[in-house]
């Protein structure tokens, strides 16, 4: 009897420390949804209004149009978002409000404030939503229209890579708007099983990048990595090309090389011991573990 007692005392206690803890929330909305209220108090109390925010519809319904509105300031907004984007990590409870909550980020996919718009487009492609990748596409296609910069664009629309990415991405390569642009379309195409021309092409080319051939390296790796191998011999036994792309190669044979291959091919591990003394640094490491490995 002692024992259900406690046990019943105990569930009381928790039941009064949960109601004090939702009457604490819902205060917390009154107060980041009350624009009398100075921008510092609204932006703390969001943080503590994700428990009310989907407890009854008027919470949400007031937290949205904190968010919808362009006339609040800027920060507020951006408050009044993160909390509902921790409120919706409760999947379960969040599920009645999630599609109030995905029309109100399309409703302002558009926003003048930047911040707003790139991190709403952000939610948004991470849900894979159609309306999102849509507008993304189109800003890549047609730059007047864009939402965000052509990078950020290709960025988000790695959540949810279709034809339609890769094809925005080829398009960005071959004229590319920046480097950052080029770079992330380079990212996409990654993925990409026809892209692997591409990628040849730049890992040989002596005027691109270091990044740009190690990012061609890694993605010939996961798309051809027979013609990886081929292409690091040929560079390991070039003595004009870069060190970076050389300790890159070396590396890849190491890792991904065919040991049985390799392990025959006495010039190219006669280059390598040459380069285990010889070479820079970085090289000397990556060809002492070559070394290591192939020659037993």
């Amino acid at each position: 009897m002692a024992t259900k007692r406690k046990r019943a005392a105990s569930g009381r206690k928790s039941a009064t420390s949960a109601t004090k803890v939702h009457r604490s929330a819902r205060a917390a909305v009154s107060v980041a949804t009350n624009p009398k209220r100075t921008t510092k108090e609204r932006v703390a109390a969001s943080a503590d209004a994700p428990l009310a925010i989907c407890e009854d519809d008027k919470s949400l319904q007031a937290m949205l149009e904190v968010l919808r509105n362009r006339n609040e300031p800027v920060k507020v907004r951006l408050a009044a978002l993160q909390s509902i984007q921790a409120a919706s990590f409760s999947v379960v409870a969040f599920e009645s409000c999630r599609a109030d909550y995905i029309a109100t980020l399309r409703s302002i996919a558009d926003d003048p404030d930047p911040e707003i718009r790139q991190r709403v487009l952000g939610i948004l492609a991470r849900e894979k939503d159609g309306f999102a990748q849509k507008k993304l596409l189109e800003g890549l296609e047609n730059p007047e229209k864009a939402l965000v910069p052509p990078e950020k664009a290709l960025q988000l629309l790695g959540y949810d890579l279709k034809a339609e990415a890769y094809a925005a991405a080829r398009e960005i390569v071959s004229k590319p708007p920046n480097e950052d642009a080029r770079r992330e379309a380079l990212r996409i195409l990654s993925a990409d099983a026809t892209a692997a021309p591409v990628f040849e092409k730049l890992l040989q080319d002596k005027d691109e990048t270091a990044e740009i051939r190690q990012l061609s390296a890694s993605a010939l790796q996961a798309l051809k990595p027979e013609k990886l191998q081929t292409y690091a011999r040929k560079i390991l036994m070039d003595a004009s090309d870069f060190d970076e792309i050389k300790a890159t190669s070396l590396t890849a044979l190491t890792q991904f090389g065919d040991e049985e291959a390799v392990s025959k091919d006495e010039e190219l591990k006669k280059q390598v011991d040459e380069m285990s003394t010889k070479a820079s640094p970085k090289v000397k490491q990556s060809a002492r573990r070559f070394m290591t490995k192939y020659s037993r």
